[in-house]
C-alpha cells in the first residue's frame, strides 16, 4: 500500500516516528495519541476512522502496543518500506535511552531531582491516556452503532468492576467480531 499522501516522504515518516518515540513516556496508549495527533492532525496521511481500527489491530496483535502500532501505521502510510522505517525508528531511541540509563542507573536511582521528575511526569502520562480514551471512546459512539457502543459498554464494566482480564475480553471480541461479520455473511 504505497501512499499518495501530501508532504509524505519516508525520511519525515522515518524522524517523526523517531521524535515521538523518544519523547513518549507511559506506554503504548501515549505513543498511539501521539501518532494519531502526528499522522491525522497534523500532518493527515491516516483518518480518524482508520486509527481506531489501527489501534484495535494493534492492541490485538502479540507484543509490544508501541511497536505494533508502528508497524500499522507504517504499513498503511508507506507499505512494507513504511513498516521498515516506522519499526527501526520506533525502537532506536528506547534502546539508546535505556543502555544510558543502565549505565548510570546507580546515580540516577538515588538522584532526588529524577525521582522528582519521575513522579510529576505520571501525572501528565495519565492526563495523555485519558485523552486517548475519550478520543477513541468518542469516534465508537459519534458511529451511532449501538451494538458497538453496548460492546464498549460492557467491556468497560467486565474490565473495571469485575476484573476481568484484557487478553481475555479481546479474545472474547475477536470471536464475537468473526461471528458477528459471518452471520451478516460477510465471512463464508
Amino acid at each position: 500500500m504505497m501512499s499518495k499522501k501530501e508532504n509524505f516522504s519516508y525520511m519525515k515518516l522515518f524522524f517523526e516516528m523517531m521524535l515521538i518515540s523518544a519523547f513518549t513516556f507511559g506506554g503504548g496508549f501515549v505513543i498511539i495519541s501521539m501518532m494519531k495527533k502526528k499522522f491525522c492532525e497534523e500532518l493527515h496521511w491516516v483518518g480518524e476512522d482508520e486509527v481506531l481500527d489501527m489501534t484495535a489491530i494493534a492492541q490485538s496483535a502479540p507484543g509490544a502496543l508501541a511497536v505494533n502500532s508502528a508497524i500499522i501505521f507504517g504499513y498503511h502510510v508507506a507499505g512494507i518500506t513504511g513498516v521498515l522505517l516506522s519499526t527501526l525508528a520506533i525502537i532506536i531511541p528506547p534502546i539508546v535511552i535505556i543502555t544510558i540509563v543502565c549505565m548510570i542507573y546507580e546515580a540516577f536511582s538515588t538522584n532526588a531531582v529524577a525521582q522528582t521528575a519521575l513522579r510529576v511526569m505520571r501525572a501528565g502520562i495519565t492526563a495523555i491516556i485519558i485523552d486517548v480514551v475519550i478520543d477513541l471512546g468518542s469516534l465508537v459512539i459519534h458511529a451511532r452503532n449501538r451494538i458497538h457502543i453496548f460492546l464498549m459498554s460492557v467491556a468497560f464494566i467486565a474490565v473495571y468492576f469485575f476484573s476481568i482480564g484484557t487478553i481475555t475480553i479481546i479474545l472474547l471480541f475477536i470471536i464475537l467480531g468473526i461471528a458477528m461479520n459471518f452471520l451478516k455473511g460477510e465471512i463464508s
